[in-house]
């Protein structure tokens, strides 16, 4: 991809020719990650957004602890999504302050981590609010929480709906009004709301009209909050292009809507800062997946090409990770750039299922055994989100360069 120079004929990651990064990594397959990549990403997103706008990396989009510390230092919080995360986020220097804590299924012992760890709870059920009493009772510690909110509207264009409608995520808006009277009653430490209404979205329109509408129903449900909302997550659902046709979102029109609401909550949310909640936006663009041919075979005259990694490590590539339709993520021959010969061709992993398909009768660089494939726009849900164990291959290495 464009992001990516060339020298030599290879693709240059973090500085380095990838032949010799792969010496340095020692095995392939490995994904590496571009530091200035992810530094760029992140200045361009800040231009591009008011100023009053805070900054949360979802690191579930990519865990990697040197990741996570590297984000951490760029961004204004972290949003986790279990305590094994939470540690991470902790131990990468996260201030505990701008972290929060969401999932559908937190276990009492996670719970009475988050408030040892005085992080932000994102309360998801009513079971939650006396666990979190309890444990800010013996520890002797207010329980800051504040509510995720299923709305009553999706975020129209999402890869993934992640509220409207039965959802397994968050509290339906006509709860709210008893589960807030709770929280007053059991003296937690009452923060805010959480509303994400979808992601992988490339419509700027989308996002702006699922932001105002967050946006107001954050107002409405004020009213019977027990205290000042003085945390607005208006989530995320910033996508990026994976496939052929793909038109990279547009931030001109988010950051103007954003604006807007920044003056709104002057008056209407005085207390409140608005926060932005992104993952795989950060982080995607800027990560490789790399995998070595070891085979290459003819079969009834296609060309598979047979690398030493596929779904167990790379799962959102194979098309198995949310996909209804199979499509290509961008493939090439990372150490085949000088403009050569070219074939069609598909790769394929060591697995044995026809479901390790990395790319499906693309056309790519002659390659032969020792070669280098590169899967583009994999910095977000790939080594985590794979089931290395899977067939008991050895797992991949991450590097950030």
């Amino acid at each position: 991809m464009d992001q990516f120079l060339v020298d030599e004929g290879e693709l240059v990651v973090g500085g380095e020719r990838l032949s010799l990064l792969a010496a340095r990594v020692g095995q392939t397959p490995f994904y590496a990650y571009d530091r200035g990549l992810l530094q760029a990403r992140v200045a361009a997103l800040r231009a591009a957004l008011p100023k009053g706008i805070k900054l949360h990396y979802a690191m579930k989009a990519n865990p990697m602890p040197a990741v996570v510390g590297f984000m951490a230092r760029l961004v204004d919080g972290v949003d986790v999504a279990s305590a094994g995360e939470l540690k991470v986020a902790l131990d990468a220097g996260a201030d505990p302050a701008e972290i929060s804590f969401a999932g559908p299924g937190k276990r009492d012992a996670e719970l009475r981590q988050a408030v040892a760890s005085r992080v932000l709870v994102n309360l998801e059920s009513p079971r939650e609010i006396a666990v979190l009493q309890a444990a800010s009772a013996e520890l002797g510690l207010p329980a800051r929480v504040a509510v995720r909110v299923n709305p009553d509207f999706e975020l129209k264009g999402s890869g993934m709906k992640m509220g409207g409608g039965p959802k397994q995520f968050g509290v339906d808006v006509e709860q709210m009004p008893a589960l807030l009277a709770d929280i007053g009653r059991a003296g937690l430490a009452f923060e805010g709301f959480h509303l994400f209404a979808g992601s992988q979205n490339l419509r700027a329109d989308s996002i702006c009209e699922a932001q105002q509408k967050s946006f107001d129903l954050a107002v409405r449900l004020a009213q019977d909050a027990p205290g000042p909302v003085k945390f607005l997550n208006l989530g995320g659902g910033f996508g990026i292009p994976y496939f052929p046709g793909d038109q990279r979102l547009d931030l001109a029109p988010i950051g103007a809507n954003l604006q807007q609401l920044l003056e709104r909550a002057k008056a209407e949310l005085p207390h409140a800062e608005l926060v932005i909640e992104l993952g795989r936006y950060l982080v995607a663009e800027a990560g490789v997946y790399v995998t070595r041919v070891v085979d290459r075979k003819i079969s009834r005259g296609q060309v598979y090409l047979v690398t030493d990694g596929g779904l167990n490590h790379h799962l959102s590539a194979s098309g198995n990770f949310g996909q209804v339709v199979r499509k290509n993520y961008p493939v090439t021959i990372g150490n085949r750039q000088g403009g050569g010969e070219t074939e069609q061709a598909s790769v394929v992993g060591p697995l044995c299922t026809p479901l390790d398909l990395l790319a499906d009768r693309m056309q790519l660089p002659v390659a032969g055994v020792g070669d280098l494939a590169v899967v583009f726009q994999s910095g977000a849900y790939g080594a985590s989100a794979s089931p290395q164990a899977f067939l008991g291959h050895a797992p991949c290495t991450e590097v950030l360069v």
